[in-house]
């Protein structure tokens, strides 16, 4: 039976698609601090760098709207990178599991044959 490919099935195509997502999330949140809470650009993007690597925000939002955006976009930025990180390396894992079963497969044969 052939190989079934996906169209996101090159690793480059994955790559960018993972880079553009946590991208565009880090832009949102850079320009909304920058907006909301008035911070230079380079504050507001160190502030989303902390909060999309989950090392918590670099300082608290002082205005409520500043803390209802961190809130959800803090959500958002993790997700992203962890969704990010799965479809760049989750055929990786995939594959790596469907071998991994094979083996064990062969293992339990082998020690029912042996008894």
């Amino acid at each position: 039976m052939p190989e079934i490919k996906h169209h996101y099935h090159s690793p480059l195509k994955r790559g960018i698609f993972s880079f553009s997502l946590v991208t565009i999330v880090m832009v949102v949140g850079t320009v909304g601090i920058h907006w909301i809470e008035g911070l230079s650009y380079v504050d507001s993007f160190y502030f989303m760098s902390m909060i999309a690597t989950a090392q918590g925000p670099a300082f608290s939002p002082v205005t409520s709207a500043g803390k209802i955006f961190t809130s959800v976009i803090a959500f958002i930025s993790v997700g992203a990178v962890v969704a990010a990180l799965g479809f760049l390396f989750g055929p990786f894992f995939g594959k790596l599991w469907k071998v991994g079963h094979e083996k064990f497969e062969e293992e339990m044969e082998h020690l029912k044959n042996k008894k």
